[in-house]
């Protein structure tokens, strides 16, 4: 199995974290958004992944090797490709055409999701959705009684299906979704000025591939501030259980942490009380604080503060009052 990760896109609604670091890498309860896709589908997965292929813009050499430490933590070959201009989805998972060979899973970085992800691979194919009540702004598909695909269309302004497609997506061929893919750049086969992948599905059915939907049970959005961190709140409650989430290098000295938190290697808490939901990195520091609902990266150093519902990227100096804040890395903030 290869699963092939299209992340070009930068994230401007998540701004100004993603000024330095793409959405994908954005951690949340201490893992990249990206991270957390993999290792979802890896665990789903009954055969051996043997490829991650991802596909992001001009990230720069710590964002690779960042993929590459997460491709190498499921034991798979990591390939880095690239999209250097936003021609649309389609041409987004075309650009990993060395990689789309066998058995193939596309997942967009763009959210998180709580679903079951086993499935037969001897299946034609497989398109996990969910039921929204304003499709207008998602590629939905429509199904017969046997939850099979009979239509595929991308952002209707008109009512056609709720079943929006998430992203993520399963091939038997990944051979056929490549020539499909190639024959529309060829044929400069657009919608809505873009090379679509709802497009490519719709050939390969007319073509006679069998696509089943699936439902998710959950789709966890990362696009904003305020997103991301309901987005932590929520995987902190599912990973509880299953997850290591206080590292025992941390230091908590004259503090409390109320569960579930996410604290990093390295990290100090003194004479403050953390949590519910927060998440702070690896060796950063909170003194003299109390902080609730937040996100805060590595490196960083909180005093003197009441934070909630705040993000803070890394390498950032935060010395404050009661806020409500989103600061992106290595920023400074004194009274």
């Amino acid at each position: 199995m290869k699963i092939i990760i299209p992340m070009a896109g930068r994230g401007s609604r998540l701004r100004p974290h993603t000024l330095t670091v793409p959405k994908p890498l954005i951690p949340v309860a201490g893992k990249p958004i990206v991270r957390r896709i993999v290792e979802d589908l890896k665990a789903a997965l009954d055969e051996t992944v043997e490829e991650v292929a991802f596909v992001i813009g001009d990230f720069g050499p710590e964002a690779e090797r960042q993929l590459h430490k997460i491709a190498d933590s499921i034991g798979a070959k990591c390939s880095i490709y690239y999209q250097e201009e936003p021609l649309g989805p389609g041409h987004a998972v075309l650009c990993a055409k060395p990689s789309l060979s066998g058995h193939c899973l596309v997942a967009f970085a763009d959210t998180l999701f709580k679903a079951n992800f086993t499935f037969d691979p001897r299946e034609d194919g497989i398109i996990w959705v969910q039921k929204v009540e304003d499709p207008s702004s998602f590629g939905v598909v429509k199904t017969n009684e046997n939850n099979i695909i009979t239509d595929f269309v991308e952002k209707s302004p008109t009512f056609v299906s709720d079943l929006a497609i998430v992203g993520i997506y399963y091939f038997n061929s990944g051979e056929g979704l490549r020539d499909t893919l190639q024959k529309m750049v060829d044929e400069d086969i657009k919608d809505k000025g873009e090379y679509q992948l709802t497009s490519a599905l719709a050939l390969l059915k007319d073509s006679g591939v069998k696509f089943r939907s699936s439902q998710i049970e959950e789709w966890l959005d990362c696009g904003n501030k305020d997103n991301v961190l309901a987005t932590n709140q929520r995987i902190l409650e599912l990973k509880k259980s299953s997850e290591k989430l206080v590292a025992d290098s941390a230091t908590i000295e004259n503090a409390v942490v109320i569960p579930p938190c996410y604290i990093g290697e390295g990290a100090v808490i003194s004479n403050s009380i953390v949590g519910p939901y927060v998440s702070l990195g690896n060796n950063s520091t909170v003194e003299d604080s109390v902080i609730s609902n937040s996100v805060i990266q590595n490196n960083s150093r909180i005093r003197h503060a009441n934070l909630s519902n705040s993000m803070l990227g890394n390498e950032v100096d935060y010395h404050g009052e009661k806020s409500e804040i989103s600061i992106g890395d290595y920023s400074e903030r004194r009274p």
